[in-house]
């Protein structure tokens, strides 16, 4: 086993926006492997911790807010005695109303470049030291299919998931070096909380969004994590840079 794939099998696992849908499908993987998990959220982050039990961890935290972040890393690291992971899943979706670009506002435009783009620089660059000196590790960013499939109406959250692909290999170029491997995953339309409380619009989405898929059946929260879980494991190890797009075969790389 090389060093990198000691020290992403050590330490703690931070998730970011990890209270509900697939940031808390993603800890659960991880605390039902045996791993230290901080569920990191701008609410409910101690409560779902409380659900995961074992060494799971609660800590509240606006990811835009960079002295949030500092602290965040800081507790992860003495948590789980050094940090292995971190998994950077928060993000503002389910609340946007699809809304042409040229009326989209510019504080909501704003608002989602904060933290979908600099929220996952926040965490990278606060995370970074402490995982060099655990030895290396391993970071996995939540894109979106949106991003390679265009989809109109969302041009400020579709952008922002192509920034996130787009540093994922500056930041696997820049951290490879000292261990650590940067991956992305990229999720197509998947079942989770948000999406479920969506009603009758989201219910018709989900059955056209299906429809259009080689594999016609529903993305559950646990498709993104079984990958996420993968990309950080040591047979990964050679995975870095890459953009793994998990939605049923709409999208072929």
């Amino acid at each position: 086993m090389s060093e990198s794939e000691k020290s992403s099998s050590s330490g703690a696992v931070v998730v970011t926006g990890a209270a509900q849908g697939i940031g808390f499908a993603i800890a659960q993987r991880f605390a039902a492997a045996g791993r230290h998990v901080v569920i990191a959220d701008v609410r409910g982050a101690a409560e779902a911790a409380a659900r995961l039990g074992g060494h799971a961890a609660g800590f509240d935290v606006d990811v835009s807010n960079a002295t949030q972040v500092e602290a965040l890393m800081a507790f992860a690291n003495k948590h789980g005695n050094g940090l292995g992971v971190l998994v950077n899943c928060a993000a503002i979706y389910t609340s946007l109303k699809k809304t042409a670009f040229e009326e989209i506002s510019a504080d909501e435009w704003r608002r989602v470049y904060l933290v979908n783009v600099e929220g996952l620089w926040n965490c990278c660059r606060f995370a970074s030291p402490f995982l060099k000196a655990n030895g290396g590790g391993a970071v996995v960013n939540i894109a979106s299919a949106a991003a390679s499939k265009g989809n109109a109406g969302l041009l400020h959250y579709v952008g922002s998931k192509g920034a996130v692909i787009a540093m994922t290999r500056t930041l696997a170029r820049e951290l490879g070096p000292s261990g650590v491997r940067v991956n992305a995953v990229s999720p197509g339309f998947t079942q989770s909380d948000g999406i479920l409380s969506g009603g009758a619009a989201r219910d018709q989405q989900r059955a056209d969004t299906r429809r259009d898929r080689v594999i016609q059946r529903d993305i559950q929260p646990g498709d993104i994590a079984g990958t996420v879980f993968f990309l950080v494991g040591p047979d990964a190890g050679m995975f870095t840079g890459q953009n793994l797009v998990v939605d049923g075969g709409m999208v072929m790389n």
